[in-house]
């Protein structure tokens, strides 16, 4: 027993020295769109079917806090169809909020809508490890959720597009490329992240650090909160 502990507090401790990497070091995981593909999205004119759709499974593949999301909630689904269930949930959540949020102009803090994000992976991987029932006695709609948080996750996406002010000129071609770009890179990392965790259920020692994979979950998802919320009530005009 005790050297399953040692095992899960190792692996703790190596997570969380990680996410404070992250939280120290934040630009070298930033997931924004920037660089050369900022200079694209502020001053390209016209239909730019491809380039988005690149920049959208870009986006997502380098999405650590979606990902982490993701992870978290296939983390103990083992049929096929459960994951195709809760995948479409977010994916249907996402997709509204990125469309309406650019399309319609509708603007929302990037701040408050990425710590809504990071709490997210709070919530996942504290349902994972049975807080609701253990601390609160009862059990959330995990459904429910999943489609409630793609929601903010879409917002956080559509932030991103809306800092760069994308030209009116095919924006509605474009976003919606940009949004099917975004669902090819879930769908690359999703699968990624199966093979990974069909390998991993296999092995011994699944059943030894699943509950210290969900602790450090839940950690690296504090601290993306933490970090969001004190960059929202640093920032000039708070």
């Amino acid at each position: 027993m005790m050297s399953i502990l040692n095992r899960h507090a190792y692996a703790v401790a190596a997570f969380a020295a990680m996410a404070a990497f992250l939280w120290l070091v934040p630009e070298a995981f930033a997931h924004g769109i920037a660089g050369k593909d900022a200079d694209f999205v502020a001053n390209a004119q016209g239909v730019h079917i491809f380039p988005y759709l690149y920049l959208g499974a870009k986006h997502m593949v380098t999405g650590y806090d979606h990902l982490l999301f993701i992870l978290g909630v296939i983390f103990f689904l083992y049929r096929l169809s459960h994951v195709a269930l809760y995948v479409t949930l977010f994916s249907i959540g996402h997709s509204l909020t990125l469309l309406i949020g650019v399309l319609g102009g509708i603007h929302v803090d990037s701040y408050l809508v990425d710590a809504i994000i990071g709490l997210s992976v709070v919530y996942k991987a504290f349902d994972n490890l049975g807080g609701f029932r253990t601390v609160f006695g009862f059990q959330p709609n995990t459904k429910i959720a999943v489609l409630g948080f793609g929601l903010a996750h879409g917002f956080g996406l559509a932030t991103k597009v809306q800092a760069l002010a994308p030209s009116r000129d095919g924006l509605i071609t474009n976003i919606v490329s940009f949004n099917v770009g975004v669902e090819i890179g879930q769908l690359i990392a999703l699968s990624l992240i199966l093979v990974f965790m069909l390998w991993w259920r296999g092995t011994k020692s699944f059943a030894h650090y699943a509950i210290a994979a969900n602790v450090a979950i839940l950690v690296a998802g504090f601290l993306l909160t933490e970090y969001q919320l004190a960059g929202y009530f640093l920032q000039p005009g708070v």
